[in-house]
């Protein structure tokens, strides 16, 4: 891939109040298959700007200069991503001036060699959520800047990633990050479980910390990891965890006591109560994940209007509206209604998942977005995904069934189990979208049990 020219846009970043060259050599921006706010990679639809968010938060202001980017400057295609974060397809030749306008608008790294590792997910309604034993976003804000700012973590895969759990009921759980933290409380303390190449909702942890001691087993799994790991292991899961854990730098102590509760199922749709009184936050899903920039500035509109002037994209694909208050949580979901926001599980494109497919992607062998279009008018009756390859870009998670295409038009069908590997069991191969229709809705009726 050829380099961009990000290079010559310079930024004053207000941590340090001097004029920053975001990328100043191609040794800073590494080559990636990976995109980022200063990197494009360029895909059959043009070029893809990944803007990596602070748990997944946006300001109203913000918003609108993605959307003004992806109008000017792309072919006005913005996506919420699985990890929270929202990316740009369709990008043109004037890839310079949209970078210009995104760092403007703040949504830049505090330096260009920490753009890559600002990998961190939190639960979508991080300090709002009844159920949560602590607000993650101190620490987070604390984990996201150590990040950045420690030279030796920028050699960490653009992939690397972890996960910051505050027990939050909306909580996505079955997202694989190589180091994960989860808090629960043990005789009044709370306590941070972690476990490594993993999840919270599918494994147990391998230890626990004081919450306080947070940031510092962060930074020591890091440390370690990169002692370890040779220039082919880029990722936690490819190195053994015996003696991982002896050497760390701080004292451990037993997980006794750590049960996650599953997240609610439906918390990423509707309107839900927040601890703040009065108050609920408003989830919608983008439909297939994208939105276009009316969607998007009409939303900024709302939470300047109703909220607090805030969005939060999701790990669902979608966004959610805080601290709106109980009286007007109606009203709100209508209007993201009327632009084009999924908001209800009865609507069957909203338990879609489908990949760029062949329309943008090169390695896809179907259309997965048309096709999940009409898909979803068959009313299949279940949460599918359809992958365009076996790469599974779309779906961070196994999802309860999956369409794998093989071919335009036609996919072989897995059901999730728990002993199976990849997607599931492979149930049916090389079904059309109607004949795959016609068994979603026939094991719908017998058998419910995904």
């Amino acid at each position: 891939m050829p380099p961009d020219k990000a290079g010559i846009i310079p930024r004053l970043y207000p941590s340090t109040g001097s004029p920053v060259n975001p990328t100043p050599t191609l040794n800073t921006l590494r080559p990636s298959a990976c995109p980022g706010l200063l990197r494009i990679v360029q895909a059959l639809d043009g070029g893809i700007c990944r803007i990596k968010l602070a748990g997944g938060s946006i300001s109203a202001s913000q918003a609108h200069a993605v959307a003004d980017a992806a109008q000017a400057y792309a072919g006005g295609v913005i996506e919420a991503t699985n990890r929270a974060n929202v990316q740009i397809r369709g990008i043109g030749a004037e890839q310079d001036a949209l970078i210009a306008m995104l760092l403007a608008a703040d949504l830049g790294p505090n330096n260009a060699a920490g753009d890559d590792v600002r990998n961190l997910m939190l639960s979508p309604s991080a300090g709002i959520d009844p159920h949560m034993l602590f607000d993650t976003r101190p620490l987070a804000d604390q984990i996201l800047a150590t990040l950045q700012d420690h030279p030796r973590f920028h050699a960490l895969s653009a992939k690397f990633a972890v996960q910051l759990d505050g027990g939050e009921a909306l909580a996505m759980l079955e997202h694989h990050h190589d180091l994960w933290l989860s808090a629960f409380e043990r005789e009044g303390e709370t306590l941070l479980a972690f476990g490594l190449a993993g999840c919270p909702g599918l494994d147990a942890p391998l230890a626990a910390v004081p919450l306080a001691q947070g940031h510092a087993l962060v930074v020591a799994v890091l440390e370690r990891f990169l002692d370890l790991a040779t220039p082919a292991q880029t990722r936690m899961r490819h190195l053994p965890v015996d003696n991982f854990l002896s050497r760390l730098s701080l004292p451990l102590l037993p997980v006794d006591g750590f049960k996650r509760p599953a997240s609610g199922a439906l918390l990423h749709l509707g309107s839900y109560p927040q601890r703040q009184h009065d108050h609920v936050y408003v989830a919608v899903v983008a439909p297939l994940g994208r939105l276009d920039s009316s969607m998007l500035k009409g939303a900024a509109n709302l939470a300047t209007d109703y909220g607090d002037g805030t969005l939060r994209f999701t790990p669902w694909q979608g966004l959610l509206l805080p601290n709106v208050h109980t009286d007007n949580a109606a009203s709100v979901t209508e209007r993201l209604a009327q632009l084009g926001f999924l908001c209800s599980v009865e609507q069957p494109l909203a338990r879609m998942i489908a990949c760029t497919g062949s329309s943008g992607c090169g390695k896809g062998l179907a259309d997965t977005k048309a096709d999940a279009v009409q898909l979803a008018a068959l009313q299949p009756g279940h949460d599918v995904h359809l992958s365009g390859c076996l790469r599974s870009c779309a779906a961070a998670h196994v999802a309860p069934v999956t369409l794998l295409a093989v071919s335009p038009g036609h996919y072989d069908v897995y059901f999730r189990e728990a002993a199976a590997q990849g997607f599931g069991r492979l149930h049916a191969r090389t079904l059309s979208i109607e004949a795959a229709g016609a068994l979603l809705r026939a094991r719908s009726r017998s058998n419910t049990d995904d």
